[in-house]
């Protein structure tokens, strides 16, 4: 068990650093400090050789080609003020109406233009023999638009059990929209193929409806029945050719409240690999990545593009702010905002 940190490159003078977190059960998690962003998670394969199975880069530069960020895909970045889109890019809050970078046609995405995927985040110093990174960050009142200063901590830690566990929390001296997670995509064939070829399930009967520009309103969908009800394992690549289309959908965990435990699991059958998801958010943004470019790959040629990696996106309700019934939705002056998701790796 151990953490190790090492130049990753150089932002408008400022030193990036990558950092490993590594397990006895050769399990390797590396993350940036720019973005908090995970660029890499291998695990044993055959012959006990470490494969990949996130998106990713392996040099600092690769965050920054024209293909990425026209793309804009997010991989791996720690998501923030607020996650997924605000309609119209504004809110009411107190009597105020606040207006957001319109990053999203005229919706606002992830935070905004410079969200918390782009900040240089601080590293507090790492503990000896432990695989467990800890980093804190301050945004600023008005900064993309949102009230209030934000003291956001971040904590990753990966233990033998192979668990991925990462910690959120955060106060503000004023009212805010908060939300967070983490944008991994993952592919448990270490990218031999799609994950149409993975099962999915997922705890939920409902999901949220979004409306034409994409933003969630304040009705749901049961999904029972229906080629998106997840409850029982169902091969990714059938749901999507029944639905016509690759998976965007916001699953609502019901009366689960906010604590921790499972609720959803993906598997890939010819790898043997699985992931298991626990979280103790209200809901999770399951996507398979229909809009990834085709055009991305690591530098050591690993390709990307459609539906060739998955994200489980657990936060607060999309367009939150605006939604009376969304819970927890705004972090009110001097409460703690606390949050935590777990991957946990199995094969």
């Amino acid at each position: 068990m151990k953490t190790i940190g090492t130049h990753f490159g150089t932002l408008e003078g400022d030193t990036v650093r990558l950092y490993t977190l590594e397990n006895n059960n050769g399990i390797r998690v590396k993350i940036s400090d720019f973005g908090a962003t995970i660029t890499s998670i291998t695990v044993l394969g055959k012959g006990r050789k470490p494969e990949e199975i996130v998106c990713g880069f392996n040099t600092f530069e690769g965050y920054f080609s024209k293909e990425y960020r026209d793309n804009a895909p997010y991989f791996g970045g720690t998501i923030g003020r607020y996650c997924s889109q605000i309609k119209d890019s504004k809110f009411n809050l107190n009597g105020l109406e606040y207006q957001l970078a319109q990053n999203c046609g005229t919706n606002n995405l992830h935070g905004g233009t410079v969200g918390f995927d782009k900040k240089i985040w601080e590293v507090k110093p790492l503990e000896q023999n432990k695989s467990k990174l800890e980093m804190k960050l301050r945004s600023s009142h008005l900064e993309e638009g949102f009230p209030g200063n934000v003291y956001i901590n971040v904590t990753f830690s990966l233990d033998d059990e192979n668990r991925l566990r990462i910690d959120y929390k955060a106060l503000s001296d004023q009212d805010t929209p908060f939300s967070m997670t983490n944008h991994t995509y993952f592919n448990l064939s270490g990218f031999a193929e799609t994950v149409e070829g993975h099962t999915v399930r997922i705890d939920s009967d409902r999901k949220q409806i979004w409306d034409s520009s994409g933003a969630g309103i304040s009705e749901y969908s049961l999904v029972t029945g229906s080629p998106e009800d997840l409850r029982s394992p169902r091969l990714i690549g059938d749901v999507h050719e029944a639905m016509g289309d690759g998976f965007e959908h916001y699953y609502i965990f019901g009366e689960k409240g906010f604590d921790l435990e499972k609720v959803a699991e993906i598997k890939d059958p010819k790898s043997g690999r699985s992931l298991e998801i626990s979280t103790t958010e209200p809901g999770m943004l399951f996507y398979t990545g229909k809009y990834t470019s085709n055009e991305l790959m690591r530098e050591s040629g690993q390709h990307y593009g459609k539906y060739r990696g998955f994200c489980c996106e657990t936060h607060r309700y999309p367009n939150g702010p605006n939604l009376p019934d969304s819970p927890k939705s705004i972090l009110k002056k001097g409460e703690s905002f606390e949050s935590t998701t777990i991957f946990k790796f199995g094969w």
